[in-house]
């Protein structure tokens, strides 16, 4: 059923996309994602783009970076999310995983942190970030999915679709925090963050394009959720589904449970 990323099914104004595995759908949605680059390049001279950072992006990122024809010279980067209380040099850090997968192979017109590392309250730096969002219309939010439907770091118990902010401090559930000792990124639960800074749910949907990479087993039941489930955030996720220009990209293990 799943060979081919054939016809694109439409759920509402969401369209998925699936491929037999990671590698194929990281590369199709980077040669997506690179085909807007240059689109919005002939009508604008600075195009502003923000990144999810997790390993289930790996195989989007490292395609991207490296495929040819980007105008990243006209690109500005941000980032989705970011932990509150690891030291800067933490291989944990959202900052630094992206630096590794993309911000440091490309040659990016100016990234823009969410923690400089300047010492500042989080406080501030919410204040900040949504100050240069606010300056810095978004035209691409390449995004994913969490095991508990999130998107960027907003779990169930804090998403809000009609949210006031545009970046906030949240609490992070367990859920969200063992999913990173699953991935990889901590040994023990105890060593995650509890508290993270955000962009909210508007800020995520303010953007022109939203491309969205979701692989593995892990993610099935959030991406049936996202798509087929009931709109709203028990499954914040779902909200993608009322975007005018948003495209998931499945692989056959996260695709499984999908009714069509």
């Amino acid at each position: 059923m799943w060979e081919k990323a054939a016809t694109p099914v439409f759920v509402r104004k969401t369209e998925v996309r699936v491929y037999p595995d990671r590698a194929r759908m990281g590369l199709a949605a980077a040669l997506y994602v690179r085909d807007l680059i240059q689109g919005l390049s002939e009508k604008h001279a600075v195009i502003n783009m923000v990144f999810a950072a997790a390993p289930s992006q790996n195989e989007f990122l490292d395609a991207l970076s490296s495929l040819d024809g980007v105008p990243w010279g006209k690109v500005q980067a941000f980032h989705l999310d970011e932990y509150i209380g690891l030291p800067p040099d933490a291989p944990q850090r959202f900052a630094n995983y992206l630096d590794e997968h993309l911000f440091r192979r490309v040659p990016l017109k100016q990234v823009f942190y969410i923690d400089e590392g300047r010492k500042n309250a989080p406080e501030a730096l919410c204040r900040r970030y949504s100050l240069l969002l606010e300056k810095n219309p978004l035209h691409i939010a390449c995004i994913g999915i969490g095991e508990n439907g999130h998107i960027a770091f907003n779990d169930p118990h804090v998403a809000d679709f009609d949210d006031p902010l545009m970046v906030k401090i949240v609490t992070l559930d367990r859920r969200s925090r063992e999913q990173q000792v699953a991935d990889g990124c901590f040994s023990s639960l105890e060593e995650v963050p509890t508290q993270a800074i955000t962009l909210t749910i508007p800020a995520i949907m303010a953007a022109q394009y939203i491309v969205c990479v979701v692989p593995g087993p892990r993610k099935a039941e959030a991406v049936r959720d996202a798509i087929d489930g009931p709109l709203g955030t028990s499954c914040p996720a779902s909200v993608l589904r009322c975007h005018r220009a948003a495209v998931l990209f499945l692989d056959r293990e996260s695709a499984r449970l999908l009714r069509r």
